[in-house]
């Protein structure tokens, strides 16, 4: 994702991405509540909002926060800008618990919390660090601070309601643009727009063979009732995001999954333990717990295949087939990665790469790492790469042939080139106006009130 610093309203602090920040560095700094020593006040509660409380301490982790992230020195504007956002984030919480069409499943919370810890246990040096820093096992770690995830999630989905259906025109995005003073721009490295087609290895029987003696152990020990699927999930399966939940995914969708698996998925009976099938992922079986149309609640575990156990040559044979046809036979590259690729989301977009996150085309080349830079670095726009080597945003690896749609080089903002970019800054800055001035309405019914003597840290102290 492109995140050149142009100016947008209320930038320092975007809460819904900084709470879990909050409560994880409160959680580390800070395992136990704080202690009064010799009469001096550490942490005190300085506002409540409904039935919720903030303490200093909550203000001191955003603010950390944003002095981590965005290099800011400290400040009383800092803090008390900290203090407000946490209290817009408890009016939101307050208002989407009133509302009884924003339901947020365990599921959800579950997926937030585990992909947030993972994410601070590769900070801290692992599990058995964090346990260490908080005093409590991973387990309980989760446990405390699961109804703050679930708070935010709420929070999160009053907020998309609201500002969700907004758009920036072509002329609001050229007015935000025309405030900006030139000297003020920034400078943005070297980007590219690329396509691909993706080819995945061939599998071979070996890797098949070995992982199926694996899963079909796994299900005999399951059908026996010798073991549970959800504790096997925990110990085997290799799908990221559900192994810790016990292989659960609730209310998911038929056509969020792949076709392999959405056709098991739909017959198997309640209940009943699927018979072992393949997906491009490896191999898996199921049980459906709960059907609603075409939605299900079901645990699976996926043993993946071994990729070092696996044939290049058919997927770097058909990538030169493909690519000799486009050059020489004139096939449209969009036409053929829709048909042939084998990576979900370029393949619907007939090849083109964008960031998946933002859906931005224009991609730091620095960013895309040393694969796909040696593959680039002797391509001009037009030109279709060799079948070269790729890791897939989900790890797998896999062969592509490449075509460099642009090379832009580093420069200034303008709105020419960077049209994308700056129109997104300019909705963001949009829905912050339009999130202020909903936020003074919203806090008109909850209860607020500012509290307590504790003084935000180093106040005074600017002479060490």
């Amino acid at each position: 994702m492109l995140t050149t610093a142009l100016p947008i309203r209320n930038h320092m602090l975007k809460p819904h991405l900084l709470l879990t920040t909050i409560l994880l560095t409160a959680a580390l700094l800070q395992p136990g509540k704080a202690q009064a020593q010799d009469g001096q006040v550490l942490d005190e509660i300085v506002a409540v909002v409904g039935d919720y409380i903030i303490l200093q301490s909550d203000v001191d982790g955003m603010v950390l926060g944003v002095m981590n992230q965005q290099q800011l020195p400290w400040s009383e504007d800092l803090w008390s800008e900290a203090l407000e956002q946490l209290i817009n984030e408890k009016v939101l919480v307050v208002h989407a618990k009133r509302d009884t069409n924003i339901v947020v499943t365990d599921q959800q919370v579950d997926q937030m919390l585990d992909a947030r810890l993972d994410q601070i246990q590769q900070q801290v040096g692992g599990q058995a660090r964090l346990e260490e820093l908080y005093g409590k096992s991973l387990l309980e770690f989760k446990a405390d601070l699961k109804e703050d995830y679930r708070d935010q999630l709420l929070a999160d989905e009053l907020r998309r309601q609201k500002i969700g259906g907004i758009k920036a025109t072509p002329s609001d995005v050229r007015a935000w643009f025309d405030e900006i003073p030139t000297d003020s721009l920034p400078t943005i490295p070297d980007l590219v727009r690329v396509s691909h087609i993706v080819k995945l290895p061939e599998v071979t029987q070996e890797a098949r063979d070995e992982a199926m003696e694996i899963i079909s152990t796994i299900r005999d020990s399951v059908v026996a009732g010798v073991s549970t699927i959800e504790d096997m999930a925990r110990a085997f399966s290799d799908d990221p995001g559900s192994a810790a939940n016990g292989g659960l995914y609730e209310d998911m969708g038929l056509d969020e999954v792949v076709p392999e698996f959405a056709a098991v998925a739909s017959r198997s009976p309640f209940g009943m333990y699927s018979r072992i099938f393949e997906t491009q992922f490896g191999l898996h079986f199921l049980r459906v717990n709960a059907r609603r149309g075409d939605r299900i609640d079901y645990n699976h575990i996926l043993i993946s295949f071994d990729d070092r156990k696996v044939d290049d040559a058919p997927a770097v044979a058909r990538l030169e087939v493909l690519r000799d046809s486009i050059m020489t036979g004139g096939a449209s590259f969009e036409a053929l990665a829709r048909e042939e690729s084998e990576e979900d989301l370029s393949k619907a977009q007939g090849g083109r790469v964008t960031d998946p996150a933002s859906g931005e085309r224009n991609l730091y080349l620095e960013a895309l790492g040393g694969l796909w830079q040696r593959t680039l670095a002797t391509l001009d726009p037009g030109d279709i790469s060799q079948p070269s080597e790729v890791v897939l945003l989900d790890g797998r690896r896999a062969w592509h042939v490449v075509r460099l749609d642009e090379r832009i080089a580093s420069h200034r903002v303008d709105i020419e080139n960077d049209y994308e970019l700056i129109e997104q800054r300019a909705l963001q800055d949009k829905q912050a106006r339009v999130m202020e001035e909903w936020m003074q309405e919203l806090r008109q019914s909850v209860y607020l009130d500012y509290r307590g003597d504790a003084e935000p840290p180093d106040r005074t102290d600017t002479t060490s």
